[in-house]
């Protein structure tokens, strides 16, 4: 994947965890689906982080293809 690609595909993951966080509460999640969303914002910013910054060559090495 060259770099542009990546950085259109890490722009997105970021900003879809910036608009899953709009739905959290500010307090301390304490049903599972609050806890789900928690999970999901940071996955979220762990692929943005994967795809921006390519740790490793990890995705322009294509281990995983």
């Amino acid at each position: 994947m060259d770099k542009r690609s990546r950085l259109i595909v890490g722009t997105i993951w970021i900003a879809v965890a910036c608009i899953m966080a709009t739905t959290l509460e500010p307090s301390v999640p304490t049903t599972v689906v609050e806890l789900l969303r928690v999970f999901v914002v940071l996955m979220a910013l762990f692929l943005g982080f994967i795809y921006l910054f390519d740790p490793r060559g990890l995705i322009t090495e294509r281990r995983f293809h």
